[in-house]
C-alpha cells in the first residue's frame, strides 16, 4: 500500500488542495473547474478487499483540469517539485500540444507547480511554459530553477482557499490585453 510520502501518492495532497479550492469556487460562484481523471481499464481486482490492483491507461491524459471562471474557458495541469529545480520531463508532450491547441481557441491553459521543499506554490504561464519547453527544444536546459520563475505569479495560500489561483490568473489575463 502506498505511503503519504510514496511515489504512488506524490502530489496528491496539492490535488486535494485545488479540489478543496475549486470546491469553494463552485460554491461562492466565481468559477467552475473540475478535476479531469484519467481513464483506466481494471486488469486483476482484489476480491477480499474490492481493489484494483493491476490497470492500464486507455489513453493519454490532456491535462489535470478544465473549466470556465466567470466565461473565460481554463485549463491546467498541477505538478509537484521536492527541489527548487523543475524537470520538464514532468511535463508530457501531448499535454503541451493540448494546451497550445487551446490557447489557439482562446483558452487559458497554465501550469500550477508546487515547491515542496520551501513550501511555495507558483502560477506558470502557457508562455512562460513555452520559453523553457522551447529553450530544451533547442538544446537549452531540460529544467528550470524556481528564481527564473516570475515572483509575481507566486499564489498566496490564504484561509479557506487553499490555492487561491484567481488573482494570478487575473494578472495573466491583464498581460495579454
Amino acid at each position: 500500500m502506498a505511503s503519504w510520502n510514496s511515489r504512488g501518492l506524490r502530489g496528491s495532497m496539492l490535488e486535494e488542495s485545488l479540489n478543496m479550492t475549486n470546491e469553494k469556487y463552485r460554491r461562492e460562484k466565481l468559477a467552475l473547474v473540475q478535476k479531469i481523471p484519467t481513464p483506466i481499464t481494471p486488469m486483476e481486482f482484489d476480491k477480499e478487499h474490492h481493489h484494483i490492483t493491476l490497470a492500464y491507461f486507455e489513453q493519454k491524459s490532456t491535462v489535470d483540469y478544465l473549466g470556465n471562471v466567470q466565461g473565460i474557458p481554463i485549463c491546467f495541469d498541477a505538478k509537484e517539485c521536492a527541489t527548487d529545480t523543475f524537470p520538464l520531463q514532468n511535463i508530457h508532450e501531448h499535454q503541451v500540444e493540448f494546451m497550445t491547441e487551446f490557447e489557439e481557441q482562446e483558452g487559458v491553459s497554465f501550469l500550477i507547480i508546487y515547491f515542496s521543499g520551501c513550501n511555495l506554490c507558483y502560477y506558470v504561464p502557457y508562455r512562460d511554459m513555452m520559453r523553457f519547453w522551447n529553450r530544451a527544444l533547442g538544446g537549452g536546459r531540460k529544467s528550470f530553477r524556481r528564481e527564473e520563475l516570475d515572483q509575481e505569479y507566486q499564489i498566496r495560500v490564504q484561509g479557506e482557499v487553499f490555492i487561491h489561483y484567481l488573482e494570478a490568473l487575473q494578472r495573466d489575463l491583464d498581460s495579454r490585453e
